[in-house]
């Protein structure tokens, strides 16, 4: 699996800074990307947080949001995926900043 990173050059809405998605290369997945990651600045600067694909739905005219990727048991199943994430978005980071 690799992340492919696509960032927020807009700066709307604010705080976004990417767009992820997770392509994979190997087993029956092969071929196929998972879209809908986003990596949002935490408010007051307190870190960065990864949120993952949902489809939002009204109840009420109360916007809720259903996440597509959830875990079968372990609850805390997205935590690995959130930190790879973190980290392709902190290397294309250090890439962009050599580049520039």
């Amino acid at each position: 699996m690799t992340i492919k990173i696509t960032p927020n050059d807009k700066g709307n809405p604010p705080g976004l800074l990417a767009d992820a998605e997770l392509h994979f290369g190997d087993g029956p997945l092969d071929g196929l990307k998972l879209i809908g990651f986003s990596i949002w600045e935490r408010r007051g600067g307190g870190g960065r947080n990864v949120t993952f694909p949902s489809r939002q739905y009204t109840v009420n005219g109360e916007r809720r949001s259903f996440a597509l990727l959830r875990p079968i048991v372990d609850a805390t199943a997205q935590t690995k995926v959130r930190e790879l994430i973190l980290a392709a978005y902190a290397e294309f980071e250090e890439q962009s900043a050599i580049a520039s």
